[in-house]
This record gives structure tokens, C-alpha cells and sequence, in this order.
């Protein structure tokens, strides 16, 4: 039996401008960098504390 990896749609709602450093290199460590972009991630502990720490400038959704 193949296990399916759960994966999340993360998009960038939010401008990174006057944001922290810290919260920028988060939407570019997530592969974000414009508004609008998504990305399909795999659903794991890291990923979920990056988008935890930039929650206010992304929308989440469970991928299909």
C-alpha cells in the first residue's frame, strides 16, 4: 500500500513590505516572493511553523 503525502496550497495574500527580514526570508524559504503565487507543499512540522510564522500574509488550503 503506497502511502499519499498530505500536501498543503499555500498563497501569498499579504505584501512582505515593512515586514521583518525574518518574515520576508520565510515567504522565500516557502518559494513565495509576489503576491498572489502559490505554492503546493508537502504538510510537515516545518512547513506548518513557517507558515505559522507568516500566517498573517498567507492563505492555506488542503490540497486535492
Amino acid at each position: 500500500m503506497a502511502e499519499t503525502k498530505k500536501t498543503l496550497k499555500v498563497t501569498q495574500v499579504g505584501s512582505p513590505i515593512g515586514r521583518r527580514a525574518d518574515q520576508r526570508a520565510t515567504l522565500i524559504g516557502l518559494g513565495l516572493n509576489k503576491m498572489h503565487r502559490t505554492r503546493e507543499l508537502e504538510d510537515t512540522p516545518s512547513v506548518r511553523g513557517m507558515i505559522n510564522k507568516i500566517k498573517h500574509l498567507v492563505r492555506v488550503e488542503e490540497a486535492e
